[in-house]
């Protein structure tokens, strides 16, 4: 009997280094499972699934009365994997509903933590406009390396340049640009193309309306990056005292005299 007990907490031990690894696949393009709010229940699921495994291991030494049988419990974990579709936050009146109950709250907790890392970054950018710019550019660089997959660089590319082009025209706002230099750069990216109310009446309020678009692009770029694992990015601005890095700043959208 106690090599059956060895055979159990074995497969106790190894579903549990399983079910962190498929977990960690299921969420793979939602976002880290062990991160400071998502964790509680992501070791809900690891734990449980691997105490599940040993239940099982245990019934079929019990039936079987084979030690080495123990191992077929490592199975379970497989479970983590095969059901792709993120389960809906339902009351819990059926078996399904309580089986799903902890994924949905773990995805919940995921949202959480994506939303603390972006606007940790958001509201370290948001102070300046050129700010704003320097970040998705310090942002991107530090991936698009990494990118395998052309059509997210694609995409990447294209928040990065519609950020800095906006910001760009916010700086010839604050220059006192003439309207026609101003509608020629709001002519020069697809973004601003249709822009033309307050532009001349209101230019204050048409600055204040691309800032804010670029922060809600430089959101959804971080978003982005987040769910496909960039999620250790530090913060820029650095905070007074680190090392501030020299990013490619962009270019205000000047047309050439």
């Amino acid at each position: 009997m106690p090599v059956a007990v060895v055979e159990v907490v074995a497969t106790f031990v190894v579903s549990l280094f399983l079910a962190n690894w498929f977990l960690r696949l299921r969420c793979r393009g939602i976002g880290p499972p062990f991160g400071r709010r998502a964790r509680p229940w992501a070791l809900v699921i690891v734990i449980g699934t691997a105490v599940v495994s040993s239940g099982v291991g245990l019934l079929i030494v019990t039936a079987s009365d084979h030690v080495h049988t123990a191992y077929a419990g490592i199975a379970v974990p497989l479970g983590l994997w095969f059901p792709r579709i993120p389960p809906q936050d339902l009351t819990p009146r059926t078996l399904g509903a309580w089986l799903a109950l902890p994924f949905s709250r773990l995805y919940d907790r995921m949202g959480d933590d994506m939303q603390d890392w972006c606007d940790t970054r958001i509201q370290a950018a948001a102070p300046k406009p050129q700010w704003i710019a320097d970040a998705v550019t310090y942002y991107y660089d530090q991936v698009r390396r990494l990118l395998k997959d052309g059509q997210a660089r694609v995409r990447l590319d294209d928040w990065q340049e519609s950020i800095t082009h906006k910001i760009g025209i916010v700086r010839l706002i604050d220059l006192d640009t003439t309207p026609i230099r101003l509608r020629e750069a709001l002519q020069k990216h697809h973004s601003t193309q249709d822009i033309r109310k307050y532009t001349d009446e209101d230019l204050p309020r048409l600055a204040r309306r691309l800032n804010s678009d670029a922060l809600n692009e430089l959101n959804l770029f971080l978003a982005y990056v987040y769910r496909r694992g960039y999620h250790k990015l530090l913060v820029y601005p650095f905070r007074p005292g680190a090392q501030r890095p020299q990013p490619r700043r962009a270019e205000p959208t000047v047309p050439d005299r």
